[in-house]
């Protein structure tokens, strides 16, 4: 009896953990209609695998058409938000295993942005509010000659808004901003949050005026859709109202 080779070995215990998963995807291409429609892929995936790995198995293998964007697929650089069986995530992030695979994963655009095509949105609008809002240190009088300190204390205050990638998924689940693209949203929040609160900024005010705004942070009402759709964790909606209450007591 011929003795398995190692490679053969390999093979047998790769396949014996793959599973059989239906991908659901959202498809939109304006060239060739005015509406979306669902299409189903069927794939053998290891169910360790991310539903990044099976986004890639499907342009790769079955359909090259398949649009969608990525770029580090660690959970940093934030391109890869998408809706994942109804909710926010992360495609890179998260686990076949984690979402039912017995079930179709369903795989669609984030909403409250425009699609340009499958699962790409127009992200122009959530940048421009993030650029609204002066994301960077602003200081007056000569440039310095040392650094400047802040000590842990001070560090710790906005430490949790330091954490943004720019993935648009707090925004993208808000419903306000569904409703109104107008809305600053989440992210533009808590990047205004990062500096408002930091010891060294003295922009505080000019930030808090734009946030005053109809457009601002008064539209927020707090369903924690936000905070539940961060990847990283962070307590957005706490995040707001902390930004709330430095508009009322011009305290930071």
């Amino acid at each position: 009896m011929a003795t398995p080779t190692l490679d053969k070995l390999e093979a047998d215990s790769t396949s014996s953990h793959l599973i059989t998963v239906t991908f659901r995807i959202r498809r939109f291409n304006p060239e060739i209609s005015d509406e979306a429609t669902w299409e189903d892929f069927q794939l053998e995936i290891d169910p360790k695998e991310r539903v990044l790995d099976g986004l890639h198995k499907i342009k790769w293998d079955l359909d090259g058409s398949l649009t969608f964007r990525r770029s580090c697929a660690h959970g940093i650089c934030g391109s890869d938000a998408m809706r994942i069986n109804g909710k926010n995530r992360l495609a890179c992030k998260t686990l076949i295993k984690d979402i039912n695979p017995e079930k179709p994963i369903t795989v669609e655009a984030i909403k409250g942005l425009t699609v340009l095509k499958d699962l790409v949105v127009d992200m122009d609008p959530f940048f421009q509010a993030y650029r609204d809002v002066m994301p960077f240190l602003i200081t007056k009088g000569n440039e310095p000659t040392r650094e400047r300190l802040q000590s842990p204390e001070d560090r710790e205050r906005f430490d949790d808004t330091t954490k943004c990638i720019l993935c648009a998924a707090c925004t993208s689940s808000c419903p306000v901003f569904w409703n109104d693209g107008q809305y600053f949203g989440p992210a533009a929040i808590v990047n205004a949050h990062r500096f408002i609160f930091d010891s060294r900024d003295e922009a505080a005010e000019q930030r808090l005026e734009i946030l005053n705004d109809k457009d601002g942070v008064w539209r927020c009402r707090t369903t924690f859709n936000c905070t539940d759709a961060c990847p990283r964790g962070i307590e957005v909606t706490k995040a707001i109202q902390e930004v709330k209450r430095a508009l009322i007591t011009r305290r930071f």
